[in-house]
């Protein structure tokens, strides 16, 4: 069955693909086709290791076009290897990174607050698509383009297609493909005119002056890298909606998080990433010809690390199907362990270097929610795990109540989060 191409298999199967395949062939590394391509699926924090070991694997031949053309850009950091991926990496750690962080969280933290106000005595709302317009706006002042209400609209509806449409040859990436093209456009001539102006400290401006040797990026390229600083940001609604499922589905959570313990919402943070669904698994290409664990990879075969089996591997997390934060308190995590977006050193690899403002936006939402007296409907939340990638059903519906929440809630510093996305 390995030995067959497994294409339609990931289609159908999606999350489960590849851990269904590991276990039918004892657990350790599993020989597949993919794409009509010979692959090796591996997993575990050693494979994380190998995976990310310098030299081992590139990525620029390895991410499917599709993938390319909706998620990152053509162009962008996550398709260059080498010197010239270092290059690029540096704009990317030089933002994202520092009080910068702390200051996007807490203009997230003020726009739910006012989205909330919207929402009380009102009918139910979708907290999927209100997250997603409350970091578009966010994120989109944190950079240093603010934008009218129509346009915070478009540029949420437009990233969330982007993500929702990588891992499809359907509709969904039809209409990725469309916000793409849309946005690169749109940005483009904002990049072209900052570079007219001084250059400044706001992330708009540094990606516009960015160069990689001198010469200023392609201004769709450098609209290509706004893109994947934005588009990241707006996808933390899949996991506010995540956190939302796992509050209605434990209630003991949620109380917990309105407490405000920093502890415990930076540990429910690295709950719901890890627990739920995002990305299935990530690729690159043998370099040259390798061994892990016995098994020789030759150069040239594609090297798929499973994220989704690992995130729940017995090995490293005891009873994985359960959710529960406790198991983060006082845990050091190890840089290959966790690895929802990528493992290794986000300074000088593929991991992704946006990954504490992830980890910032979801803790300081997720004890916003928790403090915002509302309850769901009745509604389907079951998440399909086929679907890649995964979502509640309905996008989770809540209604407000007419009253306020009693006090502020503080945002969720990123400053004692880990170090570690894939980029």
């Amino acid at each position: 069955m390995a030995d067959l191409d497994q294409t339609l298999a990931v289609a159908l199967k999606g999350y489960a693909w590849l851990p269904d395949l590991r276990r039918r062939a004892g657990g350790g590394p599993v020989r597949t086709r993919v794409m009509g391509q010979p692959a090796v699926g591996v997993c575990g924090a050693a494979a994380a290791r190998f995976f990310y070991a310098p030299g081992n694997l590139e990525r620029h031949t390895a991410l499917p076009g599709l993938v390319v053309h909706t998620l990152f850009g053509a162009g962008a950091v996550h398709t260059l290897d080498g010197d010239d991926h270092l290059r690029r990496k540096a704009l990317f750690t030089s933002l994202l990174s520092g009080d910068g962080i702390d200051r996007l969280a807490k203009i997230a933290g003020e726009e739910f607050d006012a989205a909330a106000d919207g929402w009380r005595g009102g009918p139910p709302v979708r907290l999927f698509d209100e997250s997603a317009r409350v970091i578009a706006r966010a994120v989109s002042r944190w950079v240093g383009m603010p934008l009218e209400d129509r346009e915070i609209v478009t540029l949420a509806r437009d990233c969330v297609a982007m993500v929702d449409g990588f891992a499809t040859a359907g509709p969904r990436a039809a209409r990725a493909l469309v916000a793409r093209r849309a946005q690169e456009h749109r940005l483009s001539k904002i990049i072209s005119g900052v570079r007219e102006k001084p250059l400044t400290t706001s992330p708009l401006s540094v990606i516009a002056h960015h160069s990689d040797d001198g010469t200023p990026l392609d201004p769709r390229v450098a609209a290509v890298e706004l893109l994947n600083v934005i588009r990241p940001a707006i996808a933390v609604a899949w996991f506010v909606a995540f956190a939302a499922h796992a509050m209605d589905m434990w209630p003991r959570h949620q109380s917990r998080l309105r407490a405000g313990d920093d502890e415990y919402t930076l540990a429910f943070t690295h709950e719901v990433r890890r627990f739920y669904p995002f990305a299935p698994f990530l690729g690159g290409r043998a370099t040259r010809d390798l061994f892990f664990h016995g098994e020789p990879i030759p150069a040239g075969t594609l090297v798929l690390l499973d994220v989704y089996g690992q995130n729940h591997d017995p090995e490293l997390w005891t009873d994985p199907y359960r959710f529960d934060p406790d198991r983060f308190l006082d845990r050091e995590i190890g840089e290959f362990d966790l690895i929802p977006q990528g493992g290794g050193d986000p300074r000088t690899g593929h991991r992704c270097p946006g990954e504490k403002i992830t980890i910032a936006l979801l803790g300081t939402l997720s004890r916003r929610l928790a403090a915002l007296d509302h309850y769901l409907p009745p509604q389907d939340t079951g998440i399909d795990l086929s679907r890649i990638p995964a979502r509640p059903r309905d996008r989770i519906r809540l209604v407000v109540p007419e009253h306020r929440m009693s006090a502020p809630v503080p945002a969720v510093s990123a400053s004692r989060s880990p170090v570690s996305g894939e980029s």
